[in-house]
């Protein structure tokens, strides 16, 4: 028994002395944890700033995990699980809204129109939104981004939700691609690369940019609570800086050199069809030029958020936007 335990001590040792080393030689990085609503091109120059080191240059190592909607990676937040929230800026609106008072606070943007693209099951290279009259669209999850942009365009041409279309809510965010190439629905809405590659496949066809017939919104950001920025300003700001670098970089290159960039982060992807989906994405001007979020574009998404009837009270731009790393990363 005593040789048993001996060994075992011995073994406790050699774990936490490598355990200490390996904390050594990682000391000079703080490590922030991230959730990102779900993995997509569209959210290029967060991979593109990670791949090329931009966030180890300000002295951080990026632990990223996918939480598939804004809702949960809001709950990994809240519950402590991240640091960092990666969605659609609703979801802190949300939070305000219900009273917290360590809510979510965003500090950049990083995409400024829906990123979603509407797929039929033909090719409609005529397509109006007319054409969607009397069908049934798997849209996303109620009270979400994708839904209340594709339910704000809807609007515009006259075409009221429940009356005029079904959508139909009963799918999970992460279900609804494979729903629809399995036979639910006439229209799904996906982002890239999935959109592409369903093309590519021959199981339905791209008509529209929900982000192109919406206009302006800002619809991807990075937010955590306001404990944790009051805390750790230095944090913020070296994140701040290294996504702005990444903004930067996405804008100035190619759809072929981001596609490569960012293979890492879509293992099974093809490199056409990346290249091709980081092209629509640049062709339809998706990306932030830098994390800056305008009072305009903030209030233009509380309309759309009104539009769709999730919204009874606005809430206030000063409380919910802390524009000051932003500020700082670009004119450095």
């Amino acid at each position: 028994m005593k040789k048993v335990l001996l060994i075992a001590v011995v073994l406790i040792a050699m774990v936490a002395v490598l355990s200490a080393c390996r904390q050594g030689e990682d000391s000079d990085l703080i490590t922030v944890r991230v959730s990102e609503v779900t993995r997509s091109v569209f959210y290029a120059p967060q991979y593109v700033a990670i791949a090329m080191g931009f966030f180890e240059d300000e002295g951080l190592s990026i632990d990223l995990f996918t939480s598939d909607g804004a809702d949960r990676v809001m709950t990994a937040l809240l519950t402590g699980a991240a640091d960092i929230g990666f969605s659609g800026p609703e979801a802190t609106i949300y939070v305000f809204n219900e009273g917290r008072t360590d809510h979510a606070v965003v500090f950049a943007q990083v995409t400024k129109r829906d990123g979603s693209f509407l797929i039929a099951r033909e090719p409609m290279p005529n397509f109006t939104w007319d054409d969607i009259r009397g069908a049934h669209v798997l849209p996303g999850r109620r009270g979400g981004m994708p839904f209340m942009a594709l339910e704000y365009v809807t609007r515009m041409h006259g075409i009221l939700p429940d009356v005029d279309v079904t959508f139909d809510t009963s799918i999970a965010f992460a279900a609804m691609v494979s729903a629809f190439v399995n036979g639910t629905g006439d229209f799904v809405t996906a982002f890239e690369p999935v959109a592409s590659t369903i093309e590519a496949e021959g199981r339905g066809f791209v008509v529209a940019s929900v982000g192109e017939a919406s206009g302006e919104i800002p619809y991807t950001a990075y937010y955590a609570l306001a404990s944790f920025i009051e805390a750790n300003p230095e944090v913020i700001q070296g994140f701040t800086n290294a996504l702005y670098r990444g903004q930067r970089w996405t804008l100035e290159n190619s759809a072929a050199d981001i596609a490569r960039v960012i293979a890492p982060f879509f293992p099974e992807a093809d490199p056409v069809i990346m290249e091709n989906a980081i092209a629509r994405y640049k062709e339809i001007d998706a990306f932030s030029a830098t994390p800056i979020m305008t009072r305009e574009s903030f209030d233009r998404m509380q309309r759309v958020m009104e539009s769709a009837g999730e919204l009874t009270q606005r809430a206030p731009f000063e409380r919910l936007v802390d524009n000051r790393f932003a500020e700082i990363a670009v004119g450095r």
